[in-house]
Order: structure tokens, then sequence, then C-alpha cells
């Protein structure tokens, strides 16, 4: 036995695997382009302004904005009869039932939606009287209940209930008299899960004479609340997939390991670091996200980004690696040691995205309404995390792009040795070159695609959070599915490729064989811990 099935494998054969893993990647972009929805829907819906009578009254009744138990509506805050009552705005409690109904019938959320995030847009006018003051900020009283559709309507039950402050940033040069400011949007809360058919919202700006709160927020009119929330039908094609994929890199991750312990050696670095690969994608893979339709699982979020987060650190070192190995310098190889430099900043920089990940996420598991971007340090902080993780990104594949190019650069320069070598010993190897050569396109096309995946993602999820509507950055159903597609095409191809080969020749075979043929088995028989390609680069061929 000798080198690896990239080297061994007749064009046919090699023919049919690549364009059998093209053909699935294919698959898996149409898969997200004509049968996956969108990944994401957002719900505008307004809230209810309701007369609250007991505003001095604790413990506070829950405020229905429609149905038979509905509360006392005010429409608008101008009206005569709202004088008449002598409603202030301590009395007022904005109401909101998600999800909103349609065509007169009640709708209920699904499981399948897995998180959802809220955002405030308000609906503020511009008054002379009451204008509204630069850098105000908003003391919110909020409870948050849920109850599901056999439960009774007035039996809603409380999730939290808190006082959060939310700064108010609203244009005001420029505003006229009964125009409305525009203001950014207000971070709200994040649930981790929806488990729940119905929630109910109960928000109140509590006015005390005798404090300093919420002055200067203007005349209120209405408040939206903006609700994103993942698609079911996305979830649904997305556990499919996972599903599906799980057991098929496992049982060629078993193969592929099972091939490297026949052998008479130690497995080398290369194998080791592609098993680990192999293992992070299987448990990145593995669906355990189906449990969430069955429990309440509001860590399942953190989860799925630490899995995530742990495949891009395994990839990047993989990468780095793959390319360090085979830029065959006088550097001994097959030492971890070696990388010790460029894996220390990968694990930093996934570090980070963790430290990151359980400040906001990790915080909102005990209070929803909790986020980061509340204060102007946090948002500004959080900023610039994102734009420093998209740097780093753009760094690092700037960085695996000079690697791979020096692999280039030093297999071209051992190729003077080609002409000196016999005919068939220089098309074995011109082959193996560029089947390498090409193995390693895809490889750079494959950390272009999952950079440009991760600052995206970044981006997209906190355009809602820092409330800039005019950064639009969506990335579709067939980019997700498709970058998801080509991580698992990508590891496939790499076990199957990188896996030993099993080639046997016998005396007999190298006896009945002419010289050309002989020739040929000894090259593929070379006796070697690393590839026929390395033992071919790291010193000049002889004929």
């Amino acid at each position: 036995m000798g080198g690896v099935v990239l080297e061994n494998l007749s064009n046919k054969k090699l023919s049919i695997l690549a364009v059998s893993l093209l053909l699935i990647l294919i698959v898996f972009f149409l898969i997200g382009g004509l049968i996956a929805p969108a990944p994401s829907n957002v719900m505008n819906m307004v809230t209810t302004k309701c007369h609250d009578i007991t505003v001095d009254v604790k413990p506070k009744s829950w405020y229905i904005p429609r149905g038979p138990a509905g509360c006392d509506a005010v429409d608008d805050f101008d009206d005569p009869i709202i004088y008449q009552k002598h409603v202030d705005t301590r009395m007022i409690v904005f109401a909101l039932w998600i999800p909103y109904p349609r065509d007169h019938k009640q709708l209920d959320m699904s499981r399948w939606f897995q998180n959802m995030l809220t955002v405030l847009q308000m609906d503020i006018e511009h008054r002379p009287t009451n204008p509204i003051l630069e850098n105000a900020t908003m003391k919110m009283e909020v409870r948050l209940g849920y109850r599901n559709k056999n439960d009774n309507e007035t039996d809603w039950k409380e999730l939290i209930s808190t006082s959060i402050n939310r700064p108010l940033h609203c244009e005001i040069n420029g505003t006229k008299n009964g125009e409305q400011y525009k203001c950014d949007l207000v971070s709200f809360f994040e649930l981790g899960s929806v488990h729940y058919d119905y929630y109910l919202i109960n928000l109140r700006l509590p006015v005390y004479p005798q404090k300093p709160t919420n002055q200067g927020l203007g005349t209120i009119k209405d408040i939206w609340i903006i609700t994103i929330f993942q698609n079911g039908g996305f979830t649904k094609v997305w556990f499919a997939l996972k599903t599906t994929m799980f057991p098929v890199v496992l049982t060629i991750l078993v193969w592929f390991w099972r091939r490297i312990k026949l052998l008479s050696r130690e497995p080398n670095l290369l194998e080791r670091t592609l098993l680990a690969l192999g293992i992070v994608l299987s448990i990145m893979n593995c669906p355990v996200e189906w449990f969430t339709i069955w429990f309440d699982l509001p860590w399942m979020t953190i989860v799925t980004d630490v899995r995530q987060g742990a495949f891009y650190a395994t990839l990047m070192s993989f990468w780095m690696i793959f390319a360090g190995e085979h830029i065959m310098d006088s550097i001994p190889k097959n030492s971890l040691s070696r990388y010790k430099i460029h894996l220390s900043l990968v694990v930093f920089g996934c570090l980070c995205l963790f430290i990151f990940e359980m400040c906001e996420k990790g915080m909102q598991l005990a209070n929803p309404f909790y986020t980061i971007w509340v204060t102007e340090t946090g948002a500004h902080l959080a900023l610039a995390f994102i734009i420093l993780a998209g740097m780093a990104a753009c760094t690092y594949f700037l960085f695996l792009s000079y690697m791979i190019f020096k692999v280039f650069r030093n297999i071209s320069a051992k190729k003077t040795a080609l002409p000196r070598m016999s005919n068939i010993r220089r098309k074995f190897y011109m082959g193996l070159i560029f089947r390498f050569k090409f193995l390693m396109v895809l490889t750079l096309l494959c950390a272009a695609l999952t950079t440009i995946f991760f600052i995206i993602s970044q981006v997209s999820e906190g355009q809602w959070k820092w409330g800039d509507e005019g950064i639009s950055l969506e990335y579709s159903s067939a980019f997700l599915t498709g970058v998801y597609g080509m991580w698992n095409v990508y590891v496939i191809g790499l076990l199957s490729l990188y896996a030993p080969s099993h080639k046997q020749y016998t005396n007999a075979d190298i006896n009945n064989s002419d010289g050309s043929q002989e020739e040929e088995v000894q090259l593929t028989q070379i006796p070697t811990e690393n590839s026929a390609l390395s033992s071919y680069v790291t010193k000049e061929a002889e004929d």
C-alpha cells in the first residue's frame, strides 16, 4: 500500500468522484433557491394604547389589545374624550399580542421559528410645546407574557417583568411642526426559542413628577414593534439537510480512520487534522435542534453558534496546516508546534467570538431584554468587534492566499527536474501536480466563500441592533444552503482523496509487466509517511 487515493485513483474514477461531488453541491444551492423560503420573516406591528385605570395598583393586570377581554383602547391622544377621562401618560399601556391576526383569523407562533428578535420603532411628532431632547433616555416598564391556544384567553403567564433603559436617537434638525422625527430603531428583546403559541407585551413609559424620568421624549403617537424570526419553512429544510448529512459524513469519517489504522505507521499531522475536521463537522451536523420542537431550549442558539464557531476554528486551522505541509521548504514537517503562532491567532479570534456571544446571548438566557447595545459604550464596542472580526477574516484569507501562492511557487520551482525524468515518471508527477493544484484552488475558493459568509452573517445580525436601516446586507436561502453544502462536500472530498490508497500489487504483477508498467507500479507504491507529491518536492527526483 502506498500514497493516497488522490495520487492512485484513475482519471476516470477521479472524474466520476469530482462530478458527483459537484452535482451534490449544485443540489444544495437548488434546494435553497427553489425549495426553501427566505431565511427569516419580519412582522411590523403597531401596539394598542390601553387605558390603565389601576396605574398605582400592584400587582398589575394584563392588558390584552383584542378579543372579548380586550382593553379600553385609546385611538388618539388628541381626542377630546381623552381629556374628559383625565387620561395622562401614566395611564397608558402599549400592548401587543404576537402575532397579529390575518383575514379575521388569529394566527399563532410556531416552534419552527426557533428564535425571535424584536426592536422598537417610535412615532414621535414634533411639537414646539413638547420638544425632544438630544440623547434622551427612555425608561420602560415591560412585562412579557405567554399562553398556548388551549389556554383561557385571560390566562397569560408571566415570562419576565423588568425595567429597562434605552437611548433614543432622533434627527432633530430640519423637522417641522407636525412632522414625525426620524428615529433609530431601539433594541427591545430577544428570545432563544419560540416555544409558545402567543406572546403578550405590556409596555409603560412611567412619568414621575418628583423624578426626571422620561423627560424630553417628545410627543409619542405610536410605538411599533418589529419582530424578526426564522422562517418555519426554511427551518424544516435546514433540519432535513443536517439530518441527511450527519450520517453521510460520519460514515465516510469512520471509513477514513479505518484506512489510517490499517497502516503500519502512526497517523501524520495532516491526517490527524483532517480527522479533527471531520469530527467537528459531524458535531455541527448533528441535528440536535429537533429537540426544540418538543422542549423549550432557549440555550440552543448558543449551542448552535458555539458548534459553528468550533467548525470555523478547526477549518481555518486545517487550511493553515494543509498549506504549510505542502510549502516544502527546509523547515521540518509533521509537527504541530511549527504552527503554534498560526493556531494561537485562530484560537484567540474564536475566543473573542465566544466571549462576545456569552456577553450578549448568554445574559439573555436570564433576561431577554438585556443587550450589550443598550449603552453608547457597549454599542460602540459591539460595532467595533463586528468590524474587527470582518477585518480579521479578510486578513486571514489574504495570509492563506499567500501561503498557497508559496506552495505553487515551490512546486513550480521543483518542476525543473521533470525534463530529466523518464516519460512515465514525468507524466506521473505532472498528473500529481495538476491534481494537487486543482485541490488547492478549490480550497482557496472554499475559504473565500466562508469568509464572505462570516462577514455577511455578522453584519446582518447586527443591522437591526445598531438601528441603521440603510444597511441592507441580505443573504438568500440559496447562499446559506450552498455554503453549508460546500463545507460538507469539501470535507467529504478531502476524506475520500486523502485516505490511504487500497491498491495492492504482488511480485507476480510486477514480474509480468513490461518496463514502463513496472516503473509505474513502483511509483504508486512509494512506502513513505507522506504522499508521493510530498516526496517529490522535498527533494528533486532523479531519473
